[in-house]
């Protein structure tokens, strides 16, 4: 289980370190994607294997799910640890996502999402202020 706010930087290289915590999870294998909100999407192997099948059996003959499929497939990219503990993004996927020096790596569960600083934090405190909204509209789905 991914959770949790981490600070980390980006390198010269595109390379950023992954929280050591996690790396044991990822020891087998690693996706990264074009995420939601434009961020990255970070799977273990194994959870995105799950998730390829479901995309892939999307409606072929629906438009949003070619583009959503589109999004998250040919997005990806298969990530290696360095001995450091780091994976390689992919410029344009640090380009996607709008990576700067410094980066936030938030721990969704089953995902980590790899975000811009200033990106995170804007999108954080907009979402903050929201929260009774969001709780209530999420009570009616019995979260």
């Amino acid at each position: 289980m991914f959770i949790g706010e981490y600070n980390h930087n980006l390198d010269d290289k595109g390379r950023v370190a992954v929280p050591v915590k996690f790396r044991s999870f990822l020891k087998r294998g690693a996706v990264v994607t074009k995420g939601l909100d434009n961020c990255l999407f970070l799977y273990a192997k194994d959870e995105w294997r799950g998730l390829a099948v479901k995309l892939s059996r999307l409606p072929i003959g629906k438009a949003n799910s070619r583009a959503f499929a589109r999004l998250m497939l040919a997005g990806a990219m298969d990530v290696d640890f360095d001995n450091q503990g780091r994976i390689m993004l992919p410029e344009y996927l640090r380009k996607f996502a709008g990576l700067k020096k410094k980066v936030v790596i938030a721990g969704l569960y089953d995902r980590l999402e790899i975000w811009d600083e200033t990106a995170w934090d804007k999108y954080k405190n907009g979402t903050e202020k929201k929260t009774v909204d969001i709780a209530e509209a999420l009570g009616e789905l019995g979260v």
